[in-house]
């Protein structure tokens, strides 16, 4: 059985319980177990752009509590995934800001040390149970069903710390779709920015944006529009009343 600390992050505990949800059951059928930290505080990403050092800590923190028990971290949200796993490769890298956080850490009795690995339930889904396994698994395959994917900025940017094994999460991602029998389609721009990070001071930009982003993908025939960030279903699913 495979064991990983869950980091849930702020949003979907309050407002996307179904991400969650769905994605213990799935986990749960391949023998995947999800470990609890009631310790984890906010991954770090919303004060990045304000105070780089700052959500570096924060980040550092989460992952120490992982090192202590040896476990990687899985995430669900594309922008938790990306603090984390940015900041561990920073940190295992960069030998003077490792040392400039675990001075701060050390404030608290931490020390961060390198030692495991962050992942996205795509990079599970994909590297620890397999393709191969997962179409097994499938009892009621979608054959029929034409979708498009959005894997979101921060699954795949910046590709230097994003992509695992040379391979991107988009691709990732698209795998996993066709893996279900649905037909994954193409359409134009399907790597741009969903908008949500700007619509706390620009509503009109964001919106538009998605609006953009849903034309094509009803242009290009798709049914459903398949999503693996919080932030982004919350601009196209919750927001298509104002779209």
């Amino acid at each position: 059985m495979r064991e990983y600390l869950i980091f849930l992050g702020c949003v979907i505990p309050y407002r996307l319980q179904s991400y969650e949800i769905s994605a213990r059951r799935i986990l749960e059928a391949f023998d995947v177990k999800l470990v609890e930290m009631l310790s984890f505080n906010c991954c770090g990403f919303p004060v990045d752009p304000i105070n780089h050092e700052l959500a570096s800590s924060l980040a550092a923190r989460n992952i120490c509590l992982a090192e202590e028990l040896e476990m990687d971290i899985l995430t669900l949200c594309n922008g938790c995934f990306s603090m984390l796993n940015k900041t561990n490769r920073m940190l295992k890298e960069d030998g003077g800001y490792r040392e400039k956080i675990n001075k701060t850490l050390g404030e608290i009795g931490m020390e961060f040390k390198g030692s495991i690995e962050v992942k996205h339930l795509v990079h599970v889904l994909i590297e620890d149970v397999g393709i191969e396994e997962i179409k097994k698994t499938i009892k009621r395959p979608l054959r029929n069903i034409q979708v498009a994917q959005h894997s979101g900025c921060h699954l795949i940017r910046p590709a230097k710390y994003a992509s695992r094994g040379g391979r991107g999460g988009m691709e990732m991602l698209k795998d996993l779709i066709r893996a279900t029998g649905a037909e994954c389609l193409e359409y134009e721009d399907e790597d741009e920015c969903c908008g949500n990070p700007i619509i706390g001071v620009n509503e009109e930009i964001p919106l538009q944006l998605a609006r953009e982003k849903l034309e094509h993908v009803r242009a290009a025939g798709a049914q459903a529009l398949i999503t693996v960030c919080p932030f982004c279903h919350i601009m196209y699913d919750l927001n298509q009343p104002r779209i």
